[in-house]
């Protein structure tokens, strides 16, 4: 669905039945499903004639969807069911769809407009669209047929789940996330997390128009870019962190070397330039593993002129923080914080679990000095996501890291939004002398609150 009519509320479902949906997560009574043995006898059937062509072939090709459909539909005739036309028609989609598919959320992995799906066991599924979750009426036969379209997805991958590996990440093959845990671990059966890669990056001027950014705000970060800023972005779960990342990315200069490093690839750089590193898991055996840390020190040896790593979350933050302290400036990466400070306090913490034995003051010059500028994103109970600061990192004054916020989105006093636009303070970053120094003017207006182009109507209040 393009983005205009997302904005429009184009494809969203009536607005009490997605309040209904959204109310009361609790398990439902399985309704009786007259059709569970019959679709199962189909789809044990089409593995047994035709399972040897289904290894190594294109699921979405239209010549083995057909094949599949033709075995199901000689199965269903030789028994002789009684089913109406569409009962016939809605039963042989939901074979293929098991067959060659991910079963009932098929739908969903091929809809746009769903960003996340979440299968908290074989009765409910739920969906996340513009930032909101509705249960929707999917639902497997039993745990069984769960199982049957997860190991599908994690075979697919060289990995296994079973009881001594009850959880995986995995990796769909258009890029989308997946995470699953099953018993014992989880008390209510398999549970099955997708986030989904959009087919569509978004775009600048795409988070301008969602209210994300201003206009004013994409040139600011443009030029903290281009002028090598080290720039953290920080968030929650799912407020589009690796989103800004791809854009800001984005502003990198053609001419430059980038290592963008990713537990899962699902940065889209542009750049002639770009080496791009994907952690790996341990295999079967527990051997294997490649870690966020080992790509990174690998990195430093690549020559790099920049380094994008897609999140900071263990001991790989000890070697970012020597890259971006020993001149591999303008490196970019997110982490999962609530606020400016809490960000730079998570990157302490993160640094002292990694075993490294030096003082709180040292560690917290190393963070001074290391970044330039955090970027907060957060995620309004309506479903928008928003920039709310723009935080300037200084020095150190005694034992606390001085920040000062350049841009602001505050409570807003008008009915109808959570949030006024983000805005700036008024304060002119120190920064700006840098950008200077690569050539980098920044329009005094653009930290003016007051100017026009800010949202003000010029008057000082």
């Amino acid at each position: 669905m393009a983005l205009q009519e997302r904005l429009n509320g184009g494809g969203g479902m009536d607005d009490s039945l997605a309040l209904h949906t959204r109310i009361g997560v609790g398990r439902a009574e399985r309704p009786l499903d007259r059709f569970a043995d019959l679709r199962s006898a189909l789809h044990d059937a089409c593995i047994a004639k035709i399972g040897p062509e289904l290894i190594g072939s294109d699921p979405n090709a239209d010549s083995i969807r057909a094949r599949v459909r033709e075995v199901v539909s000689a199965e269903l005739a030789r028994r002789s069911e009684r089913l109406t036309t569409d009962e016939s028609e809605q039963l042989l989609a939901e074979v293929v769809d098991d067959v060659l598919g991910y079963g009932p959320i098929d739908r969903y992995v091929h809809d746009t407009s769903v960003t996340e799906i979440m299968v908290n066991g074989p009765d409910q599924v739920f969906v996340e669209r513009f930032g909101l979750i509705e249960k929707t009426g999917a639902r497997f036969t039993g745990e069984e047929h769960l199982m049957r379209v997860i190991d599908r997805i994690v075979s697919g991958v060289g990995r296994r789940i079973d009881e001594a590996s009850p959880m995986v990440d995995a990796r769909l093959p258009d890029g989308s996330r997946v995470n699953v845990i099953i018993p014992p671990l989880s008390l209510q059966g398999a549970v099955l997390t997708i986030r989904k890669f959009s087919a569509e990056a978004l775009s600048a001027a795409d988070l301008v128009l969602l209210g994300t950014l201003t206009p004013e705000l994409v040139d600011v970060l443009h030029a903290c870019v281009a002028g090598k800023l080290n720039v953290l972005i920080s968030g929650g779960t799912g407020v589009g962190k690796t989103t800004l990342l791809n854009i800001m990315s984005g502003f990198i200069p053609d001419g430059e070397r980038i290592i963008s490093i990713e537990d899962a690839a699902e940065l889209r750089l542009q750049q002639p330039h770009v080496v791009s590193l994907e952690s790996r898991p341990a295999n079967i055996e527990g051997q294997g593993e490649v870690r966020i840390r080992d790509l990174v020190r690998n990195a430093l040896r690549m020559r790099p002129d920049r380094i994008v790593v897609g999140e900071v979350r263990g001991a790989e933050t000890v070697d970012m923080l020597q890259a971006m302290n020993t001149g591999h400036e303008g490196s970019l990466t997110t982490i999962h914080a609530n606020s400016p400070r809490d960000a730079l306090a998570r990157i302490e913490t993160l640094v002292l679990t990694a075993g490294v034995e030096l003082p709180l003051r040292a560690i917290r010059e190393q963070v001074a000095s290391a970044f330039d500028v955090v970027i907060q994103l957060a995620r309004l109970v309506d479903g928008t996501r928003a920039v709310t600061h723009v935080t300037e990192v200084l020095r150190m004054e005694s034992e606390v890291i001085t920040l000062q916020d350049l841009f602001v989105a505050r409570p807003s006093t008008t009915d109808g939004t959570l949030l006024d636009p983000i805005r700036p303070t008024g304060i002119r970053p120190h920064f700006a002398d840098k950008l200077k120094a690569a050539r980098i003017s920044l329009a005094p207006e653009l930290f003016d609150p007051y100017s026009a182009s800010n949202g003000s109507n010029g008057e000082r209040r």
